[in-house]
């Protein structure tokens, strides 16, 4: 199967990183778990959207940013049954090169530029599934969906697009195997 696998908050923790970043530029206490809805400014009260979002625009952003547990473990496993994986991202253009090679590559060296993706229109792509824990990228689409769960979609209702929500890489993986029977 084509596989499509988001970045951010998918296989790599870029909530975590973004208050790391904020928290040390800015001088808050924000923790991850204060992030409760796609409006990152809403986690850091008293400052503007643009002092908030500055941190899209700083290569240092990256620097914050891990793999999740899991991830890259559960993508080799997919890859050596014979799956082809492609990352799929919207991301700011003025922080890719550093996005790429601080966590993508670095975290996950089996994926080469020939499968990665860069899009803001993910239901553009085809592929058999997409695993992406932002609700719109789940709209639309020819793919079976998987909604990652995070803090900020825990309020989305996954059934209302055809999803399954999954928590971790090992249920990921579980939700693959069912799509892959159910294609045989």
């Amino acid at each position: 199967m084509v596989i499509l696998i988001d970045m951010d908050d998918t296989i790599e923790t870029l909530v975590d990183g973004w208050c790391k970043y904020n928290n040390e530029k800015l001088g808050t206490h924000t923790r991850p778990e204060d992030v409760r809805d796609w409006r990152m400014e809403l986690a850091f009260p008293g400052f503007t959207r643009e002092e908030v979002y500055a941190a899209e625009k700083d290569d240092h952003l990256w620097d914050f940013v891990g793999p999740i547990e899991g991830a890259a473990q559960t993508m080799e496993r997919l890859l050596e049954e014979g799956h082809e994986i492609y990352i799929v991202t919207a991301t700011a253009y003025e922080t890719l090169r550093a996005k790429m090679d601080k966590v993508l590559f670095r975290y996950f060296p089996f994926i080469d530029w020939k499968h990665v993706i860069i899009t803001s229109n993910k239901h553009m792509i085809k592929g058999d599934v997409l695993i992406d824990d932002g609700p719109h990228n789940l709209t639309g689409g020819e793919y079976a969906k998987i909604l990652f769960h995070a803090n900020h979609n825990e309020n989305f209702d996954e059934k209302s697009v055809d999803a399954v929500r999954v928590y971790n890489w090992e249920q990921a993986y579980a939700e693959i195997q069912k799509i892959a029977e159910s294609k045989k």
